[in-house]
């Protein structure tokens, strides 16, 4: 069974819903969804890191730092969560899987802590999707998709529950808590910022980390009619009986 957290916003339901769409379309293995729901993870005691708007931008104290989505920082949280084995972190709303996932399961190296697309991004604009603010930072978007080894011993000893809720965001999305050594890189074409990787370059996910295809302004950019598209088979969907359903594989 493989395991996808997912960075889940309200205003993002759609873009969530064809995100794992997408990959449950293409899977050739049982997939469970785990989503990253603030409210849920406060009450388990797993995040209690204080957040508030200001002048309409979600905030997060610690950092002194604007948040674009509510899971900016809860994704660390994933090991605490699945607590064994490899997962999964990508953001559901803006994420369109064009391969199938197990094939990036495939390249997991227990040598790891975690391993992502070693991105060299530099954002020149001010603002992104829904006019949150554009945040530059050391390895920005590193952290937008992360292949978790929630049984390392870095994960398991260095990444405490007091860490997540105290660091400020841009060390947890920088990897502080690891040595470089331990974050394994992983193809570029499994998180392709659209709109600023070529469109030339081989794609097996699609990031539109500008903004999604279903937020205004963005409905007509680089491969929006992918999405579209896949949108479309979704919508068009007829649910299956449950003896069409494959049989479910043991983890």
């Amino acid at each position: 069974m493989l395991t996808i957290v997912g960075g889940n916003d309200p205003r993002e339901a759609i873009g969530a819903a064809v995100c794992q769409f997408s990959i449950l379309r293409r899977t050739s293995k049982p997939v469970r969804f785990i989503p990253l729901l603030e409210k849920p993870l406060r009450w388990a005691g797993l995040y209690r890191r204080q957040h508030e708007y200001r002048d309409g931008q979600l905030f997060d104290v610690i950092s002194d730092a604007p948040m674009s989505t509510d899971f900016a920082i809860t994704r660390f949280a994933t090991p605490h969560l699945v607590r064994s084995g490899w997962a999964l972190f990508c953001d559901f709303a803006d994420m369109l899987f064009l391969a199938d996932v197990a094939e990036l399961f495939a390249l997991a190296d227990d040598r790891y802590a975690v391993m992502v697309v070693k991105h060299d991004h530099d954002p020149q604009e001010a603002t992104k999707f829904f006019g949150s603010a554009q945040q530059p930072y050391p390895r920005k978007n590193w952290s937008s998709l992360i292949l978790w080894n929630c049984d390392h011993p870095a994960n398991r000893e260095r990444l405490t529950l007091d860490l997540i809720n105290s660091a400020p965001g841009r060390d947890l999305h920088r990897f502080g808590w690891l040595d470089d050594s331990e974050i394994g890189g992983l193809p570029t074409a499994w998180n392709h910022l659209v709109g600023v990787h070529p469109e030339t370059t081989p794609v097996k996910a699609l990031h539109f980390t500008l903004g999604a295809p279903f937020v205004p302004g963005y409905e007509a950019g680089p491969y929006a009619d992918l999405w579209h598209a896949e949108h479309a088979i979704l919508e068009g969907a007829q649910p299956r009986r449950p003896t069409e359903w494959p049989a479910l594989e043991p983890a």
